[in-house]
């Protein structure tokens, strides 16, 4: 993980930092997990370590590709409907598959959204008029979320309950 956060800049460079280290919080707390591990279900929800960086690898594919990007479902590199399919993993899916993927799909939504300027607006069928200010902070908020889930997840991994 970086150490040097961008505390004083643009408020773009800014936001992108943390959107950036969002990303990388996510990521962190899947790092040196066995897939098997990766694959507990330790909650009654879908949610798993892996299925975390799944989930998040579809809501930059939802916002960036389909909704900014204006892609149909099968131009898109993945899973990009809204619904509870975002959590799937298949069972031939390692790990590292999926921590790829998540990059990809990050490395895309980065590229799609330096099209746009922060008050560049689109009109969104569930929020109403967005921006993409509010989509970037708003995945700040989505993957600092299941960053804090992955953590939760992680320490029951970790450190079973006696």
């Amino acid at each position: 993980m970086r150490t040097n956060p961008i505390t004083d800049g643009s408020e773009r460079a800014i936001i992108e930092d943390l959107l950036d280290r969002s990303r990388e919080a996510l990521i962190e707390t899947v790092r040196g997990l066995s897939d098997a591990d990766a694959r507990r279900r330790l909650v009654a929800s879908l949610t798993t370590p892996i299925s975390l960086l799944k989930h998040a690898a579809a809501a930059e594919r939802i916002w960036f590709q389909r909704f900014w990007a204006g892609l149909d479902e099968s131009e898109c590199d993945g899973y990009s409907r809204r619904d509870e399919g975002t959590f799937t993993v298949a069972d031939d899916e390692s790990l590292a598959a999926v921590i790829a993927e998540f990059e990809r799909a990050s490395r895309r939504s980065r590229e799609i959204a330096s099209r746009f300027d922060l008050d560049d607006t689109k009109t969104n069928p569930r929020e109403g008029t967005v921006s993409m200010r509010w989509t970037l902070l708003a995945m700040i908020q989505e993957f600092a979320r299941h960053a804090g889930h992955g953590d939760i997840l992680r320490e029951q991994i970790d450190n079973p309950a006696p």
